[in-house]
Parts: structure tokens; C-alpha cells; sequence
């Protein structure tokens, strides 16, 4: 049987397992989604001494909903993806413009690198908080 590549992290809420109180964790596809999320979340410069990583997203977010701010966060997107989830493979990525709701409809598609599971979609919305 061929053996494949496990990953596995703790979960970012900490919580404690209930029955031996040691951190969660998640692991393969729930630990490379919870990655993608801190990834997409985090503000560049947010991080100490790991400026690079992050996105602008949260401050595109303030931006006129148009083609235009569609295509740099897609931009963003993928560029924080290639340079630090190394794990995927990026098959598709759409930022539709959400007019009614003031947002983004983001729709990932990628594939596991070296694992023959099917592709993992995700779909999001992207919204300032206001």
C-alpha cells in the first residue's frame, strides 16, 4: 500500500481534547484549509520578524467594489498562496463582485501536491466589516 503525506498542526482555537485535555489538532485537508485561512487573514507586517507574509485584503476590502480591486485581490490571493502553502496546487481561483452584498465571492479549487485526492473546493465571501 502506498504510504502518502500526512500533515497535521494544532487547531487555532486551542480548545483541549475532551477526554485527554491535550490540544486538538487537525490534520491533511483541515489543517491546509485552517493554513489557507491564517494565510488570507493575516495583514502583512502583522507578523514579528516575518514581514513578507500576509495579504492587503483586509485594506482592499475599503476599496470601490469593482473589477478592478477583484483582480488585485485575486493577485494577493494567489501570490500569498504560491509563496507560502507550498503543499497545494492552485487550479482555479475566482473573485466575482458582489454588488448587493458589498463584497467578494472568492471560489478556490486546489489539489493536494503529491496526494492523488480529489480537488478541494472552497468558496468564501469577502466583506468589509464595517
Amino acid at each position: 500500500m502506498p504510504e502518502f503525506q500526512t500533515f497535521k498542526d494544532f487547531n487555532i482555537n486551542f480548545k483541549p481534547h475532551p477526554v485527554t485535555e491535550d490540544l486538538m489538532v487537525v490534520k491533511d485537508s483541515a489543517d491546509i484549509k485552517q493554513s489557507i485561512k491564517n494565510l488570507l487573514l493575516t495583514r502583512k507586517g502583522e507578523r514579528l520578524f516575518q514581514s513578507d507574509i500576509g495579504t492587503s485584503l483586509t485594506d482592499l476590502l475599503f476599496e470601490p467594489v469593482d473589477y478592478g480591486t477583484a483582480s488585485i485581490i485575486r493577485d494577493e490571493i494567489l501570490v500569498v498562496l504560491s509563496n507560502y502553502e507550498r503543499r497545494i496546487d492552485v487550479r482555479q481561483l475566482d473573485v466575482d463582485i458582489n454588488v448587493d452584498d458589498n463584497g467578494y465571492d472568492i471560489t478556490l479549487v486546489y489539489e493536494i501536491v503529491g496526494r492523488d485526492d480529489l480537488p478541494v473546493n472552497v468558496e468564501f465571501f469577502l466583506e468589509s466589516a464595517r
